[in-house]
């Protein structure tokens, strides 16, 4: 592959702007920016749960999903389409596999669980809000449905997760109370 970064500073953002796969310079807050920094963000979430130890058969997905997010994050930069729609249909494998040996919810989660539970959770909301931004990006640019797809199926993966994570470390599912109405 040769010396991709050889030289990590180039200086050519120091005025607010950055470049984007296909050529075109933008300004640093560019909604196509936003999005592709939540999913580097997302992607540096899922190497802090990797730390943790997870099982392996979750371990495994997170290091598959790290290479997908890679992938994303390079299309959402404006290179040509690299999502495939098959890696939605395994997220729904992965999400009905995993679900399945845990038992419902009748309430809300608030996060937590272990640190590895907790960082999933968080992973999961810095996935929402790149989900969010990515519906930002489509209503001014062109996105593929297959990435608003992906990413809203990732969340509910990383929400599982985080729920297997937490009963695989002996943590516990704090369940949310609501209040009841001020009288």
């Amino acid at each position: 592959m040769g010396h991709r970064l050889s030289r990590i500073y180039t200086r050519t953002g120091d005025q607010g702007t950055t470049g984007l796969a296909d050529g075109r310079r933008v300004r640093k807050d560019h909604p196509r920016v936003a999005v592709t920094g939540d999913v580097d963000e997302l992607n540096c979430l899922l190497g802090i749960v990797l730390v943790h130890a997870p099982p392996p058969e979750v371990a495994a997905v997170l290091t598959r999903l790290q290479h997908e997010l890679f992938e994303l994050g390079a299309e959402l930069a404006a290179a040509p389409p690299r999502l495939e729609p098959a890696w939605t249909a395994q997220l729904e494998h992965d999400l009905d596999g995993f679900n399945a040996a845990l038992p419902p919810l009748r309430e809300f989660l608030l996060p937590g669980g272990g640190s590895g539970a907790a960082y999933c959770h968080l992973a999961r909301a810095v996935c929402r809000r790149a989900e969010r931004r990515a519906w930002t990006l489509a209503g001014g640019e062109e996105v593929r449905p297959d990435v608003l797809r992906y990413l809203n199926r990732l969340s509910d993966l990383l929400f599982v997760l985080a729920r297997v994570l937490a009963r695989r470390a002996g943590g516990t599912e704090t369940l949310w109370s609501p209040r009841p109405p001020p009288a």
